[in-house]
């Protein structure tokens, strides 16, 4: 995944109310460039190995886990500098959605040692279903397994974009049909786990 595209290191972070929005942005357009190389690097997998296909929407749903750990701090990627010149860049903007919160919310956040967690927490929980429709903006697949409510109270499969479809309500079948239209928890599920 290549957050640091073009766009990242221009951001201006001096604007706490633009920051919150360009992130997203951002991390949106490496999310699409992410699931575009996915799909081309899939589809020759496939050509090269007929008799075991790969599976397009559990290679976006890894990735889009990996996308939440970078976000949120979790990575565990180590090894190169783009990492650490990253995760100060992210702090960075944090800080300005931080400082530009509401006194009463802000002390939902607090943090001394300025990672900003939390709130990076629940800018992922607000903000994965938009990057989780822009990584699977050009997937055709459908997901390995039911992961979607069906109209009868049943499970279907993720078939579009693998997305759950609007005739489950857009809902997928775990913890109470609150996850939207994204058909993973991968992005929950420690990074040495998957």
């Amino acid at each position: 995944l290549n957050l640091c595209n073009k766009n990242f290191p221009n951001m201006n972070s001096n604007d706490s109310s633009k920051a919150k929005h360009d992130l997203l942005v951002d991390v949106c357009l490496a999310a699409k460039y992410e699931g575009d190389s996915l799909k081309h690097y899939s589809e020759k997998l496939n050509l090269t190995y007929t008799d075991s296909p790969s599976q397009l929407c559990t290679e976006l749903a890894r990735s889009f886990a990996d996308i939440g750990d970078i976000i949120r701090g979790k990575d565990l990627y180590l090894g190169n500098n783009k990492k650490d010149k990253l995760q100060i860049k992210l702090k960075e903007y944090f800080e300005k959605i931080y400082n530009s919160l509401e006194r009463s919310i802000k002390s939902q956040y607090d943090d001394t040692d300025k990672n900003y967690y939390k709130l990076r927490e629940d800018w992922w929980t607000a903000n994965r279903e938009t990057v989780w429709e822009a990584l699977t903006c050009d997937a055709h697949g459908t997901y390995f397994h039911a992961t979607c409510s069906d109209l009868n109270g049943g499970c279907s499969q993720a078939h579009e974009k693998c997305r759950c479809p609007k005739t489950s309500g857009g809902k997928a079948i775990k913890a109470g049909g609150d996850v939207t239209i994204v058909p993973t928890y991968f992005d929950y599920v420690p990074q040495y786990l998957r």
